[in-house]
């Protein structure tokens, strides 16, 4: 079984190609963007699945999936994300998606996905795909956009404004405004203040 795992974080892709490989019956290419992932699909494919990362450079959402599933040959693919929403996964698999695989997913499961999908199966774990977020009933978060709530999300986990633009794909000065925004929401004065206040509340 031959797959090609992209994704822009060296940590990330090197224990996904870990975990795989030492099942023994996977072999792994990588690739840091989707330029990249496109150039191995045509020049080492066919792949038996193509794993993408939702925010790794160049895939602009879901276009960079539409643009993999169009390339010759029409390989699986399927989407890899740490923080995207049941609505994301869904619109992945209507548009062909061969899965959706949060990386919260524990390795065994993860390794198994990975052999299902390539089989020509499809996957997306149940109870992400039914679960209702337990955050909302927070006041915190009943009172966050969707798109403040993401933003937040990216302040726990310590990134900058720059960081969080590109994964959520806005600009620099539309996610400070977001920020300004919800440190009004949130009583926080700074960036660290509302992470704590984030991770006290338990919404990530």
């Amino acid at each position: 079984m031959k797959i090609l795992i992209a994704d822009d974080h060296d940590l990330v892709r090197d224990t996904l190609v870990a975990f795989v490989e030492a099942s023994g019956e996977i072999r792994t290419s990588t690739a840091p963007d989707l330029e990249t992932a496109c150039a191995l699909v045509t020049s080492d494919g066919p792949f038996d699945l193509v794993l993408l990362d939702l925010n790794m450079p160049g895939m602009n959402g879901l276009d960079g999936l539409e643009r993999a599933l169009e390339l010759d040959g029409s390989p699986r693919v399927a989407l890899i994300s740490g923080q995207a929403s049941r609505e994301i996964a869904e619109r992945a698999l209507d548009c062909g998606a061969a899965g959706f695989v949060p990386k919260t997913l524990p390795a065994k499961s993860l390794v198994n996905a990975i052999k299902f999908m390539a089989m020509g199966e499809k996957y997306a774990p149940v109870d992400f795909m039914t679960a209702e977020p337990d955050s909302r009933q927070h006041p915190m978060a009943a009172s966050l956009t969707d798109r403040e709530m993401q933003v937040l999300r990216g302040l726990t986990e310590g990134k900058s404004n720059k960081e969080i633009a590109r994964d959520l794909d806005l600009s620099e000065p539309t996610v400070k405004l977001h920020v300004k925004t919800l440190y009004r929401k949130v009583g926080a004065a700074n960036r660290t203040q509302a992470a704590l206040l984030a991770r006290e509340a338990g919404l990530f």
